[in-house]
């Protein structure tokens, strides 16, 4: 099977609220967190922060003023609670759809999505759930040269290693080498899923999770 070219391209923190999100993010690392847009096809909303070239952070949450969207939202934001955290993260590849035929079932369906000048392919589970309980990621396909770390101030923030512990370690480790090699991602045995991410900042090593 030839695999197609991918790269991590963003992690995701969940929140109940955005400004919440922002504050944790801001805190953990100690720079500013960044506008980001809104989601109208998910009733979403974001702000960014950049992890240097073609690689960024997203803080997202429900858009208290969006329109529902009629489905279940991305990220299975639909039935988040408590703190805010890193749950997922996101893959880019060039060929989405050889990518989803290389992926576990329920990686999502492929939709068509904007933001501003932002346009982009992105497969979205039927239920808002990504594979080993958002272990594997979300796989993204950017239409065109633009891309959100491109329009973002660089605060010196630089990601080292994002470790994900999931108790089918060695399956999602196996879903993952179908897909493609992740240099920075490392997968081992746990209770549940989390993640870490650990980031060089302006500060110092910093651990975010």
């Amino acid at each position: 099977m030839i695999r197609p070219p991918m790269a991590l391209d963003h992690l995701a923190v969940s929140a109940a609220s955005l400004d919440e999100g922002t504050a944790y993010v801001e805190a953990a690392l100690g720079v500013p967190v960044l506008a980001g847009g809104v989601h109208p096809a998910m009733g979403t909303h974001n702000r960014l922060l950049s992890l240097g070239p073609g690689l960024y952070l997203e803080v997202i949450a429900i858009d208290p003023n969006a329109s529902a969207p009629g489905r279940p939202r991305w990220f299975d934001l639909d039935t988040f609670a408590g703190r805010p955290h890193l749950t997922n993260w996101v893959a880019r590849t060039d060929d989405l759809h050889a990518a989803l035929a290389a992926a576990p079932g329920g990686a999502g369906v492929p939709m068509e999505l904007a933001r501003g000048n932002l346009r982009w392919k992105m497969a979205v589970p039927d239920d808002g759930r990504l594979p080993f309980d958002g272990g594997f990621p979300a796989l993204i396909e950017w239409q065109g040269a633009d891309h959100p770390s491109r329009n973002l101030a660089d605060t010196g923030c630089r990601l080292t290693a994002l470790e994900i512990v999931h108790p089918k370690a060695a399956d999602l480790r196996a879903a993952l080498a179908r897909l493609a090699e992740f240099p920075m991602v490392s997968v081992s045995e746990g209770a549940e899923c989390e993640f870490c991410a650990v980031i060089d900042t302006p500060h110092g090593r910093r651990v975010l999770k």
